[in-house]
């Protein structure tokens, strides 16, 4: 037993010194998401699209042209929308729309996307009521 244990440790004290000494594996970096791009993220509710800190996504009955936010002024104050960099490129169902103002934001099959300001922690969902036009961003399947 000693022996196997002492065996052990200088498998483990010669791997320590191969990463110290900079012999770690050479594979490349995760490429990065561009910052705010919308995630599927699986829930106690279910799917559902969050923003890259967990936070849930909303869409608004509201947006049904396919290529606009009707979510402009005193709206933003409750609803932030999940703005998109400049060098962010659509892909399958996530789209880009241009604002009122010029800055673009994320959508999910034509849908705007936003962040609810009553949410305060990834996963909860605040933001969604039976009686309001907002609702959870769900991934169709």
């Amino acid at each position: 037993m000693l022996k196997v244990l002492t065996i052990g440790a200088a498998l483990l004290l010669s791997t320590g010194a191969a990463l110290a000494s900079g012999h770690e594996s050479s594979a490349p970096a995760p490429k990065k998401e561009p910052p705010n791009t919308p995630q599927v993220a699986m829930t106690e509710r279910g799917p559902m699209l969050t923003d890259q800190k967990g936070m849930t996504l909303y869409y608004f009955d509201k947006d049904d042209s396919g290529n606009k936010s009707n979510c402009n002024g005193k709206c933003n104050e409750r609803w932030i929308p999940l703005t998109a960099t400049g060098d962010a490129q659509a892909t399958g169902d996530f789209t880009l729309i241009t604002r009122n103002d010029g800055s673009k934001m994320w959508a999910y099959r034509y849908r705007p996307l936003y962040t609810s300001q009553q949410d305060k922690a990834p996963g909860e969902a605040n933001g969604a009521a039976s009686s309001t036009q907002w609702h959870i961003a769900r991934p169709a399947f």
